[in-house]
């Protein structure tokens, strides 16, 4: 039989990885009235049944699919360990540092769960179930299967306890969000500069074969849409880096970067000049200061408030 696991957190990656069937899952959205209606017609759409509680949703479950926000990890462990049966998989697929895993573990095998580190290794659209899956700690290879019953077809364990999945995730991610936030940057800087298509085509040369325009309209959707949580990640990225010693600095300014976007709270209009000017850069004078206490200082839609003490924070 087709493993039919609880979803708990039903956003982008639940909704791409669900398939209908028996599954079931529950969403804290569902208890705003502000958004339960918009989430009930997700887990709708999906063919999945929602639940009034985590509780609910992970009842008699011999596995459970973690897809929550990250700042919300552990506390979703820790609030459904209580309701686990024997022996139940929690497959953590949350981006979150290694730490944060092993603090989630901790709870769930304190309640008689199986805890697996799921880390999620490339966009879930349009791979969906085929995105690539590493998998470690002591209950990998039954989270293997559990995955590859479920549906998924890209899996991978990874040598080392719980974190080693996760650690491999969040330095990725010091990369893949860091040139988002960078791309954003500079072409944000073009645009306000009067230079965006002098400025493409310079990058455009020195990298032959990828179009910096379509990069840089692309990368500003995913962060108007999913700055926020790319943000909470990034703070994570933040503690592992940190927990390395090997210096956190410019990941720092890709969380202040995506959450400033990621606050507009915009829809992302068609089309990259689209964008920017949803975005409402204000023109740039050459020499213009970035520092809060300078007089030349101006805040700016763009920026949002991002400030050279946040960044170095």
């Amino acid at each position: 039989m087709k493993n039919d696991p609880a979803f708990i957190g039903f956003g982008e990656a639940a909704m791409a990885f669900a398939h209908g069937g028996a599954a079931r899952g529950y969403d804290r959205k569902t208890d705003n009235t502000a958004t339960r209606a918009a989430k009930l017609a997700d887990f709708e759409s999906a063919g999945v049944r929602a639940c009034d509680s985590a509780a609910d949703a992970i009842a008699g479950a011999a596995a459970i699919l973690s897809l929550v926000t990250a700042d919300q990890a552990s506390a979703a462990a820790s609030e459904a360990a209580p309701h686990l049966g024997p022996q139940a998989l929690w497959l953590d697929m949350n981006s979150v540092a290694p730490d944060t895993k092993r603090a989630a573990a901790a709870a769930i095998h304190a309640a008689g769960g199986r805890y697996v580190d799921v880390a999620v290794l490339a966009p879930v659209h349009p791979a969906r179930l085929a995105v690539p899956l590493l998998v470690s700690g002591p209950h990998a290879e039954a989270g293997k299967a559990a995955l590859a019953e479920f549906g998924f077809t890209n899996i991978r364990i990874v040598a080392g306890d719980v974190g080693a999945a996760s650690t491999i995730k969040m330095i990725r991610s010091v990369m893949v969000k860091g040139l988002e936030a960078l791309t954003a940057e500079w072409i944000l800087a073009a645009d306000a500069a009067g230079i965006r298509d002098e400025a493409v085509a310079a990058l455009n040369a020195s990298w032959p074969g990828t179009d910096w325009a379509e990069k840089a309209d692309y990368n500003l959707d995913r962060m108007m849409l999913h700055g926020l949580r790319r943000a909470a990640e990034m703070e994570e990225v933040v503690k592992t880096l940190d927990g390395l010693g090997t210096g956190s600095a410019m990941t720092r300014g890709t969380v202040a970067r995506q959450r400033a976007i990621g606050l507009r709270g915009l829809v992302p209009p068609e089309g990259l000049a689209s964008k920017l000017a949803a975005l409402s850069v204000t023109p740039a004078k050459a020499g213009v200061s970035s520092r809060e206490d300078s007089p030349c200082y101006r805040e700016t839609p763009a920026f949002a408030g991002v400030t050279v003490s946040e960044i170095s924070a």
